[in-house]
């Protein structure tokens, strides 16, 4: 369990071999409510390769001195990862920020 946000990962290995490979992750948020996007790639057991890259967003909860995940969204693809970029860089931009 991770006590701190900069502990907190989504690296997962079964069997030796990385499910889940971790490649980057940006804190957005820390706090008892703690938000965290991460970059990674995924094995294909069939392929024995890597997926693309893929992204989540994770919120997690600090409680007893430890962050538990709480809710997740993962993006589906490059296409919806850039509609979320250009939806909030449109917003911001009417905002004037």
């Amino acid at each position: 369990m991770a006590s701190t946000p900069d502990e907190l990962s989504i690296n997962y290995t079964e069997d030796g071999i990385d499910i889940v490979k971790e490649l980057d992750k940006k804190i957005l948020s820390k706090g008892a409510w703690t938000t965290v996007i991460y970059r990674y790639q995924e094995w294909n057991r069939a392929k024995e390769e890597y997926s693309k890259d893929k992204y989540t967003i994770r919120r997690y909860q600090k409680r007893d001195g430890e962050y538990n995940q709480k809710s997740k969204f993962n993006i589906s693809s490059p296409a919806q990862a850039k509609q979320v970029v250009e939806a909030l860089t449109g917003w911001l931009e009417e905002a004037g920020e």
